[in-house]
């Protein structure tokens, strides 16, 4: 069937899921499908990953796809193709060339009239000595100084209009760098379509209307949490509402497209782990490669009739000289191994891993190893002098074994068949990989840059907070991303949050109180680090960083110094000995806390002191105090060894004294690090 006879679909782009790089994308095509069942599904992009397209058929009984493949359209781009911010960068371009020109004219005048001098005229020795003519050097010196004076002037105003246009084109370049990517970027247009077989010989209905499926993976997009906070002061809920910053620049826009993000790695590997025997005694032989089998007989006659028809394959075979080593390529995976010799009893060019082709029939031949093996290398036949081939030396012999291929040649996903036209004895054999399209890659490349684009603000990736589990979270309402490569906003939803407000004050270090917000996850979902704006009563307090909050988990945020909060804090040091003979130095340390609340609410204020704490037996630490020893939690709530902790509730306006201490008993012929009288 001709490619005029193919039916073209419309498609839209339905659903985007964007992992932590990449996404995977849903486009819908509808139509009826016509007799032959080929239709063409446009409007795919052109950064597709190679090998990703899957279609299926929605809600169609007996109506199924049974090939699909992509294929790249070249063409003149339509009317409709935005050249606007193109057309104005090479004007703008143009015009700051023109403006600079006529700053440069301008300070070549001025070069030129700052060089004028006055010159006498020649003196002969005959001549009497003239006087100077003072007031033409004052005319010439006052023309001079007038003219420099305009054409400075002059050269002010075209400076100015050169940083005007200049300033004017970096704009323009800018909107160009920042312009969707979704507009072709040359004169020559290319659309990249699916090719879709579609049989509807089960259907109960065949002339009805079907609606198609496609799902394809594309580079180029990133995402990263954010939030925004809104609490009241002094309550004990509040609202947190889940973003998203998501750049994209995968070559399509995203209009009106449901929105999933994900935390998933898009290309981890999938395969199941092999599991190797560990033995223990003589060495033996391994086992041959699941999955391998003999190249089969004939391979030549497949093409018998393709080769009639005057289709000859290129081929880049050179004559067989005296003396070259006949070689054979390994066996390939699946039965499509080396093929026959070509006519003239000529093989094809070898390539890395290849064994002589006077091996022992293909059972006893080695294919390509994993590693470089000198049985499985090629060397090119030394010239005898005077550019003579040296006498034919006997055929080399392969070491006998069982063949072992590479593990790309066992990777069955990835293996291409080679069609007739392939040269070099390739066509009806399988080898890895994909034929590398260098205007694929360039868009490819183009899409993943991304990912080096800077984070904002507290951003944090989603795979390195999200830890060894993955998460998805579904956007409420549709979105609009272009494919621009910058920062663009999605609200999430927003998730229900336990909050309080506590104060935390160190005095020991700083006699101030800070504020933090205590979060409580209970959702079924984590929540990842990122950056949290606050706002307390519509008012905005500050962007902060959110931790990763598991479900279930409670951590802190810290809000800043609470004015209203008044810590003072005094000790007291009291050095005295005991003991029989006053053989023990007693360091007796005396702690006292005053707090006063200033704000309009009751508030709970947390007062972390520090004991010491020793590893010597005969250093005793005894603690005089009602404070008590904080519980250790993961990352950044660990405390410190020696950590006591007061919990006081303060009324609005009321204060607290907490009294405490400790006392260091030292042996007396020893002394502290840095001396007793310490803090």
């Amino acid at each position: 069937m001709t490619a005029g006879a193919v039916q073209r679909w419309g498609s839209t782009l339905d659903s985007v899921v964007v992992y932590e790089r990449g996404a995977l994308c849903r486009r819908l095509a509808r139509g009826s499908v016509p007799p032959g069942g080929r239709v063409r599904v446009v409007g795919l992009p052109r950064s597709l990953a190679p090998g990703s397209l899957r279609a299926r058929v929605q809600g169609a009984r007996g109506v199924r796809v049974t090939e699909a493949r992509v294929e790249v359209e070249a063409g003149p781009p339509g009317p409709s193709t935005p050249e606007g911010l193109r057309s104005e960068v090479e004007r703008l371009r143009d015009e700051c060339a023109a403006a600079k020109g006529r700053r440069d004219h301008q300070l070549s005048l001025i070069g030129e009239v700052r060089a004028l001098r006055p010159v006498p005229p020649p003196r002969r020795r005959e001549d009497a000595h003239r006087r100077t003519p003072v007031d033409a050097w004052l005319e010439l010196a006052e023309f001079v100084d007038g003219r420099l004076t305009w054409l400075h002037t002059r050269l002010d105003e075209l400076e100015e209009a050169l940083l005007d246009a200049e300033h004017r084109r970096d704009v323009a370049v800018d909107k160009l760098a920042r312009a969707s990517t979704d507009a072709p970027s040359t004169h020559v247009e290319t659309t990249v379509s699916a090719v879709l077989t579609v049989d509807v010989s089960g259907a109960d209905a065949p002339d009805a209307e079907v609606e198609i499926e496609l799902e394809y993976e594309t580079p180029g997009a990133i995402w990263v949490p954010t939030y925004r906070l809104a609490c009241h002061q002094g309550g004990s809920s509040g609202s947190l509402v889940l973003r998203a910053s998501v750049a994209q620049r995968t070559g399509e826009d995203w209009t009106g497209v449901s929105v999933g993000l994900a935390t998933a790695d898009l290309r981890r590997d999938t395969d199941l782990p092999r599991l190797r025997s560990v033995r223990i005694g003589r060495s033996q032989p391994g086992s041959a490669p699941s999955g391998w089998r003999e190249p089969p007989a004939g391979l030549a006659d497949l093409f018998a009739g393709y080769d009639a028809a005057g289709h000859q394959p290129a081929t880049t075979v050179p004559p067989a000289a005296a003396g070259a080593r006949a070689v054979l390529p390994p066996p390939a995976p699946q039965g499509y191994g080396g093929p026959p010799p070509a006519p003239g009893g000529v093989p094809p060019e070898p390539f890395a891993g290849q064994v002589p082709a006077t091996a022992p029939p293909a059972r006893a031949r080695t294919g390509a190893s994993r590693g470089p093996a000198p049985s499985s290398s090629v060397s090119p036949a030394p010239m005898a002098p005077g550019g003579a081939p040296p006498p034919a030396s006997p055929p080399l012999r392969p070491t006998a074994g069982q063949p072992r291929p590479s593990g790309a040649e066992l990777d069955y996903a990835a293996l291409v068949l080679c069609g007739p036209g392939e040269r070099d004895g390739r066509r009806g054999r399988l080898f890895p990989g994909a034929p590398l399209d260098p205007v694929a890659a360039e868009y490819r490349r183009r899409a993943e840059s991304v990912a080096a684009l800077a984070l904002p603000g507290y951003g944090v990736r989603p795979r390195e907070s999200a830890g060894s589990f993955d998460h998805r979270f579904d956007a409420a309402a549709r979105a609009d991303i272009p494919s621009d490569g910058t920062w663009h906003t999605v609200t999430v939803g927003e998730i229900a949050v336990g909050m309080h407000t506590e104060y935390l004050c160190v005095p020991s270090v700083e006699q101030t109180a800070y504020a933090t917000l205590v979060l409580s996850n209970a959702t079924d979902q984590a929540l990842l680090a990122g950056p949290v704006e606050v706002t307390v009563d519509d008012d905005f307090l500050l962007t902060a960083a959110l931790p990763t909050l598991a479900p279930g988990g409670i951590r802190r945020v810290g809000l800043g110094p609470a004015e209203g909060i008044r810590v003072t804090r005094r000790t007291n040091l009291h050095e005295s000995t005991s003991g029989l003979r006053n053989n023990t130095t007693v360091l007796d340390h005396r702690v006292h806390v005053e707090l006063a609340n200033r704000l309009a609410g009751q508030v709970t204020v947390e007062v972390r002191e520090r004991v010491p704490v020793t590893s010597e037996q005969d250093v005793r630490i005894e603690e005089r105090a009602d404070w008590t020893t904080p519980e250790d939690g993961p990352g950044p709530d660990r405390h410190a060894p020696g950590t006591r902790v007061w919990r006081v509730d303060l009324p609005a306006g009321g204060t607290a004294v907490l009294d405490g201490g400790y006392e260091i008993r030292v042996p007396a012929g020893k002394a502290l690090t840095g001396g007793n009288r310490r803090s």
